[in-house]
């Protein structure tokens, strides 16, 4: 969960988040280094007394001046195009997730197991607990057991919204009509806070995503639970 004063990204609780993370200080390694040569070349033209009248052209600083910046794009889109495609990559699931938006909260259908459906709200303001997170914490948390692929579908009974978790790298939108899906791990337990990207009306931010990671066992007899009432 993003806090005060951070900076950076969130803490990943997932390997593709990793592996965004680490792109990212990747990128904006080339980039400090792009920025601090083109400032050096910049402040040496600005204060240095050196003139040349008569020059016309420079080939070979054109030609290096054109490849450099093809070979630095090249760095970049090797790996941006590499996780594209991690991205978008659907692995065997364990557990699937149905998850519904509505005007405005979220709906949760397991459907791997029999009768596992509710709503999740938002609580209200007045209702919130000292252990509770203010427009973040939800009545009912969608709960997966970590270390195991999970599969969401999503689609959407109203208008458009966006199921948004940034710990876990997970971003979908969803739309009526239409069911998409995602694949994801998660590779710790904790309490992992999203919301809806998307704006989709009035409300469109009281509508927030809580997913509980917990361990397999846990999680089974959490099923067992919810299947019996």
């Amino acid at each position: 969960m993003a806090t005060w004063k951070m900076f950076l990204l969130q803490d990943s609780a997932s390997p593709l988040m990793e592996q965004l993370s680490f792109f990212h200080d990747h990128t904006l390694m080339i980039l400090l280094m792009i920025t601090v040569l083109v400032g050096y070349l910049m402040s040496s033209l600005f204060f240095n007394k050196y003139n040349y009248r008569y020059l016309l052209e420079g080939q070979t600083i054109e030609v290096i001046w054109t490849i450099l910046p093809a070979v630095t794009l090249i760095f970049i889109a090797l790996p941006s195009l590499r996780l594209l495609y991690l991205l978008d990559e659907i692995n065997n699931p364990l557990v699937s997730m149905k998850s519904i938006g509505h005007q405005w909260y979220w709906s949760y259908e397991y459907t791997d197991f029999k009768n596992i459906e509710f709503d999740s709200y938002m609580i209200p303001t007045s209702e919130l607990k000292m252990s509770n997170f203010r427009l973040l914490d939800v009545d009912n948390r969608a709960v997966l057991p970590y270390n195991s692929q999970i599969r969401l579908m999503i689609t959407a009974a109203d208008v458009l919204h966006s199921w948004t978790i940034p710990a876990l790298s997970v971003k979908i939108d969803a739309t009526p009509g239409r069911l998409n899906q995602i694949s994801f791990l998660l590779n710790r337990t904790g309490l992992f806070f999203g919301q809806c990207s998307e704006i989709c009306g009035a409300n469109h931010s009281f509508m927030p995503i809580v997913i509980e990671s917990i361990s397999p066992p846990f999680f089974i007899k959490w099923v067992s639970k919810m299947s019996e009432t």
